[in-house]
């Protein structure tokens, strides 16, 4: 099988690496060129277009940010779907909305192609250690095609239904995950306005029923002040919008999340989108 690969950041990346070490052949596309040098440098082939790709390509992985750059990059004039043989699978592995995988996957199919949403889950670290986890939409058939190469790269992969389905379970992660994010932020704010030691309190609640990986990993940044590093708000901005968009498509109400919106919006407007969400305690200090 022929990969073809789009999108080699942070996520991305380490994603097209494993690939070449389990013996794929992979072609990519970037449009900052320096971006596909570690891949390159590692034996993939580099393609001047998407639609060059994609028409050399068995199966073509998007790592994006955004619908609108899905939709271009697929489905475009010069896309990696213009040419591409029919049956050829298209997975999006990036964040996007719901309604958008639809009806991205609805154009394809109308060419005799094929299109998995599987966004994932854990950051950069799970990309490098290929422990993502993989939320798939898809047809059944469609994803047992593809299954041996998401076991490159994740560790728990879950078909939670048909295209568009795999989106709105990244949502559902998104709102869980941010909720959660403004929960340790308050508390440990309270420990801190309360004169006790937040990492302490951080080590106490690790212990008990308020432990989490969030309290893990991005409250453990938040008492070490390390607000660099990790997945920059700007991202996890442009996800509330999408959260906030599947649920009023279905009429279900995230009042928690209105909080979380607040904060995030305060924070892109003092200029902080390009650090680490653990910098929302910040907004609770403040």
């Amino acid at each position: 099988m022929t990969i073809g690969f789009i999108g080699l950041g942070a996520m991305g990346r380490p994603m097209a690496l494993h690939l070449l070490r389990r013996g794929y052949s992979l072609g990519v596309y970037a449009r900052r060129p320096a971006n596909a040098v570690p891949v390159t440098s590692a034996g993939a082939a580099v393609y001047p277009t998407p639609a060059a790709l994609g028409e050399a390509s068995d199966l073509v992985i998007t790592m994006v940010t955004a619908t609108n750059d899905v939709e271009e990059i697929l489905l475009g004039p010069d896309g990696a779907g213009a040419r591409a043989r029919p049956g050829t699978v298209f997975i999006d592995m990036s964040t996007i909305a719901p309604a958008g995988a639809v009806r991205i996957g609805q154009a394809l199919a109308a060419r005799g192609l094929h299109f998995v949403d599987a966004p994932v889950s854990g950051g950069p670290a799970s990309a490098e250690n290929a422990s993502l986890t993989i939320m798939v939409g898809a047809e059944g058939a469609v994803l047992d095609r593809v299954r041996p190469v998401f076991e490159c790269l994740g560790k728990l992969i879950v078909h939670v239904g048909p295209v568009g389905a795999g989106q709105t379970t990244k949502a559902c992660n998104q709102l869980v995950l941010l909720i959660t994010a403004e929960a340790v932020a308050e508390g440990l704010a309270l420990a801190a306005r309360s004169g006790l030691d937040p990492r302490l309190v951080r080590q106490a609640l690790l212990g008990g029923l308020a432990s989490s990986r969030v309290l893990d990993v991005f409250g453990g940044r938040m008492v070490d002040r390390h607000f660099d590093a990790g997945i920059p708000v700007r991202l996890y901005d442009k996800d509330l919008r999408i959260v906030f968009d599947a649920a009023a498509a279905v009429g279900q109400p995230v009042p928690a999340f209105e909080v979380v919106r607040s904060n995030l919006a305060a924070l892109m407007a003092r200029g902080e989108g390009a650090k680490d969400l653990s910098v929302l305690v910040e907004v609770l200090e403040r």
